[in-house]
């Protein structure tokens, strides 16, 4: 059985603020009603719809607006990540960027972005230049731009490394070394 409610908040896949929508008798009475989300529409509760779909433009009308501000603020921003990468002639990159690491360099900038509105087709590998998607808001998409670069001192040269350098080993692993018995002493012997 289908129940008509007048919503008092955006949902997702449902409708706005103000929308007069059909659902099932039990999503309204478990979930919408009881959250306050909605009422069920009576002839009283209809007067209030306009009232509410001004509120809903003005509040659209605001959100546009600083979507489009916050799109043409991300649109100046270029992020750089570094990735290693094998030898020159192998051109192979370890590692690669995801939206995830998208959001957390913006998180670091000060820009909270959730990860699923950045449209990432696949992890980026390629050392060049990307342009991204975001959506900001359900009219607005902004472009991102993001750099791949390798590592600071390969980009200076390998030359730097000489062929007989030898390889540095990781330090060893001390023993512990059990405490001087009562008898013992803890100093050295110089005498030597």
């Amino acid at each position: 059985m289908l129940v008509e409610v007048l919503l008092h908040t955006r949902i997702d896949k449902l409708g706005a603020e103000g929308d007069l929508v059909k659902v099932k008798s039990g999503y309204a009475r478990n979930f919408l009603l009881p959250k306050r989300m909605a009422t069920v529409a009576t002839m009283a509760t209809k007067h209030h719809i306009e009232l509410l779909r001004k509120r809903r433009a003005e509040r659209e009308a605001a959100e546009f607006q600083a979507a489009q501000e916050f799109a043409s603020r991300l649109q100046k921003l270029k992020l750089l990540f570094t990735l290693a990468s094998g030898s020159e002639e192998q051109e192979k990159v370890f590692g690669a960027v995801t939206a995830q690491h998208v959001a957390d360099r913006l998180r670091e900038e000060g820009i909270e972005i959730d990860r699923k509105k950045i449209r990432i087709d696949r992890p980026l590998k390629e050392m060049r230049t990307y342009s991204l998607s975001v959506d900001i808001h359900p009219d607005v998409t902004a472009l991102l731009h993001v750099e791949l670069v390798p590592p600071a001192e390969q980009a200076k040269g390998k030359e730097a490394k000489t062929k007989g350098e030898p390889r540095k080993r990781p330090a060893s692993k001390k023993t512990k070394h059990s405490a001087p018995s009562k008898g013992e002493t803890a100093s050295s012997d110089t005498s030597a």
